[in-house]
């Protein structure tokens, strides 16, 4: 591993930008492009919002970031602790959400998997779910 950073915040709405801007400024190490900061800055923002409003439900709880930078690739990770997701394949689908019936804006997996290289989902219900993204940076 070349470097990293853990950073740890109260699943409250107003840290989504914080995460957001810590992820983005720790990425800028790797010399990208504006598209590729603007696609990175786009999934951080998705995944943490889905730890905040569909892992944690109006419920207090801690949102954990993990960034590596190994070669020319960044890698991201975004864990919760909270309620955790019962079938992650149908949670990955466009337009699913956990949210209130009328909400269908979707979970953020498919914008995820546009603007990230890689994805994968972790989740147990009643533990919690760790979503790790990876981007090849010029590449």
């Amino acid at each position: 591993m070349e470097n990293y950073m853990k950073l740890e915040v109260p699943a409250k709405s107003c840290n989504e930008s914080f995460v957001r801007a810590a992820v983005a400024a720790f990425s800028v190490q790797l010399d990208l492009s504006i598209e590729e900061m603007c696609d990175i800055k786009t999934a951080v923002s998705e995944a943490v919002t889905n730890s905040i409003v569909h892992g944690y439900a109006n419920m207090k709880g801690i949102v954990k970031i993990t960034c590596k930078v190994i070669d020319s690739v960044l890698e991201i990770e975004i864990a919760d602790y909270g309620v955790g997701i019962e079938d992650v394949s149908q949670a990955m689908q466009p337009l699913f959400t956990s949210g209130p019936e009328g909400e269908r804006s979707g979970m953020g997996f498919t914008v995820m998997q546009t603007f990230m290289d890689e994805l994968l989902v972790k989740s147990k219900p009643g533990e919690g779910t760790v979503v790790t993204m990876k981007k090849r940076i010029g590449g």
